[in-house]
């Protein structure tokens, strides 16, 4: 980006732009506290304010209904201010660099008051002498009691004359969020009427927009001048698939990304259209990202897994193209594990043909075929984060616990490992799997498996649905091999709860069929709207890859007074000395870099001084094997 080029003067509103609120709201809470009737007036304040911002209330209307209904007092401006330094407007806060600098072209004009205004915008670097705004009249006792109306933005109109007698030589642009920042463009004065929309969005007013601004950042990129970030965040869009939990949605949102969120999940040719011009993708256990999905999405730099697995994923494909993947690997083992809990008591005591004979009128009372879990021997094939937090449980609950996995597990309390699968298989009470969905795992447990466990065995899968031989399982429960089942995924399965389940296991005797919901608890799915977007924020803000589950591992300081230049491409020998290359060729003064690689990438982040030679960017692009390339600020 280069520093501004033509005289252009920014005007900006204060209220819900310069900062997230309408400071007589904020002001009404103050006043008003222990007043009988707070939440009225409050209400009243705010209805006034919003017809007043979409222009559907006079401006001198809305300024006197307010004033009568606040009773405030000159003392509640000193905790009024308090309060507004705390909510300036994230993308303003972050761009303090540039009304600092550009102070001699940046004008505060507003229907609000000087009396709290300056004192807020002035430790941002804006001049005093360049507030315009209303003053309070109070009386002898302090009391706010009206407004100056003689000054010109006590009228309605008053933006526009304050502006014309502000005579700017040069380019206007208007910067607001209500209906009288637009009339400063429709007057003619301004040239340029932008429309901010981080904070409140008014339709109103965005369609008399030039441009719409989600974010501060986003009018300076627009004006291709530098900023704090080095690309607006509204502009990276983001794609929630699966009715991902609120919490990521607005969290994202709270960052300054741009969010859709879908309740459902797409199937591959969908999602090879919707992938288009998307940055981050969030998914669930159901949406495939395959390689075509993948070769389709032309903007893409991370993706997002809701939960523990990522087989669903096309982990390979996406390095190559230069996508990192997160997941949530700890955020519901719990959830699982108590799953699992439950249905093995559930499934011992036979409750699923109990309850279901119960509901036809059946009473069935009886002992037979019914026993505590005290005891029994679980064994559990696959001891990672549920199976290992599964064995504590279960070993608390009085069950012998034993397990088998193929990597060295280390056992946990006095749960025993099993040299092999057929070991655990033969003196298993119960058997459970948790096993992920690796493609060689596909058909893992087959008919010889079920052959070789005892006759009237509980089995579980929460794991993964094509692990299991499904067929193979219907037999075994038909033959009796097995005389207890819980099934909580299942080899093909719905992409929305409109679409109809289908499965060989219906209908089948003691046999517990869940929706994939071993993870889906509200603590879970809390859990997990809370981890995942943090690590796809901290990838996108700072470059730090920590915990993806295909990208080189890579924690990095903090930015400080620097570009970063982030770097990716295939792991090809000499790379690294052609970006060195480059950075001395341009003369750039290294700060710090950061080198990991793995067997197909190699990611590459340098910390450069802010002044460099801006044909650099292109040279660091056009280096062979490059994959992806962004500069942070």
């Amino acid at each position: 980006m280069n520093t501004i080029t033509t005289n252009v003067h920014f005007v900006i509103d204060f209220d819900s732009t310069f900062t997230q609120v309408e400071a007589l709201d904020i002001l009404g809470e103050i006043a008003l506290t222990g007043h009988p009737q707070k939440v009225e007036r409050l209400q009243k304040i705010k209805e006034v304010t919003d017809l007043g911002m979409a222009g559907e209330l006079s401006l001198r209307e809305s300024l006197e209904a307010r004033i009568r209904l606040l009773d405030a007092r000159r003392e509640h401006l000193d905790e009024l201010v308090i309060r507004l330094k705390k909510l300036i407007s994230r993308s303003v806060s972050r761009n303090k660099h540039f009304f600092e600098q550009y102070a001699d072209r940046t004008y505060i004009v507003s229907n609000g008051f000087k009396e709290f205004i300056v004192p807020v915008v002035t430790g941002l670097g804006i001049k005093a002498e360049h507030v315009f705004a209303n003053d309070f009249v109070f009386d002898a006792s302090g009391n706010i009691t009206d407004f100056n109306r003689q000054n010109v933005l006590s009228s309605n109109g008053g933006k526009v004359k304050q502006i014309e007698q502000l005579r700017l030589e040069g380019e206007i642009h208007m910067i607001g969020d209500g209906y009288t920042d637009y009339e400063v463009k429709k007057a003619g004065v301004a040239k340029k009427f932008y429309a901010f929309t981080e904070n409140i969005e008014r339709d109103q007013v965005k369609a008399y927009a030039d441009h719409i601004a989600p974010s501060f950042d986003e009018i300076l990129f627009d004006n291709k001048m530098s900023g704090a970030l080095s690309y607006p965040k509204n502009r990276i869009k983001m794609l929630l698939l699966e009715n991902v939990h609120p919490n990521a949605l607005a969290k994202l949102k709270a960052d300054g990304f741009s969010v859709e969120s879908y309740p459902a999940g797409l199937d591959e040719d969908e999602l090879v259209e919707k992938i288009k011009g998307i940055h981050v993708l969030g998914i669930r256990s159901k949406t495939q990202v395959t390689a075509k999905v993948l070769q389709a999405a032309d903007k893409l730099m991370a993706i997002g897994a809701f939960c523990i697995g990522t087989n669903q994923i096309d982990l390979e494909a996406a390095l190559a193209k230069g996508v990192a993947v997160f997941n949530a690997p700890f955020s519901n083992t719990r959830s699982v594990v108590e799953l699992a809990i439950a249905e093995i008591i559930m499934l011992m005591r036979g409750i699923p043909d109990k309850s279901a004979d119960m509901h036809r009128g059946k009473w069935s009372k009886t002992a037979s075929n019914s026993f505590e879990i005290r005891g029994k021997k679980l064994g559990i094939i696959g001891y990672g984060n549920i199976g290992s937090q599964l064995s504590v449980l279960a070993e608390n609950l009085g069950m012998q616990v034993h397990y088998y996995d193929i990597e060295e597990r280390l056992a946990l309390g006095n749960a025993t490992k099993c040299e092999s699968l057929e070991e655990l298989l033969q003196l298993a009470d119960v058997v459970t799997l948790h096993i992920d969905g690796r493609p060689e795992n596909t058909g893992f447990f087959t008919k010889e498996h079920f052959d070789l466990m005892k006759n009237g065995v509980i089995f579980l899968n929460l794991a993964r649905g094509p692990v299991v031989d499904v067929p193979a399982l219907k037999a075994a429960i038909q033959s009796g091999k097995i005389r207890g089942t819980g099934v909580d995924v299942f080899p093909e399965e719905p992409k929305s709860n409109n679409d109809p389940f289908e499965s060989e296991l219906i209908g089948l005797p003691n046999t517990i069929l869940t929706p994939h919901i071993g993870g889906s608890t509200l603590e879970a799915q809390e859990n997990i709207a809370d981890f995942v977007p943090n690590k796809i924020m901290d990838y996108i803000n700072t470059g730090n890859t920590a915990l993806s589950v295909n990208f080189p591992n890579i924690t990095l300081p903090k930015l400080n007074n620097a570009h970063r230049l982030i770097h990716i491409h295939s792991n090809k020998p000499g790379v690294l000395a052609k970006i060195n290359k480059v950075l001395a060729e341009h003369d750039a003064n290294i700060d710090g870099q950061y080198l990991k690689t793995n067997e197909t990438v190699g990611y590459v982040i340098t910390d450069i001084n802010k002044a460099y030679d801006k044909d650099l960017i292109t040279a660091l692009k056009k280096i062979e094997h490059t994959i992806k390339f962004r500069v942070l600020y």
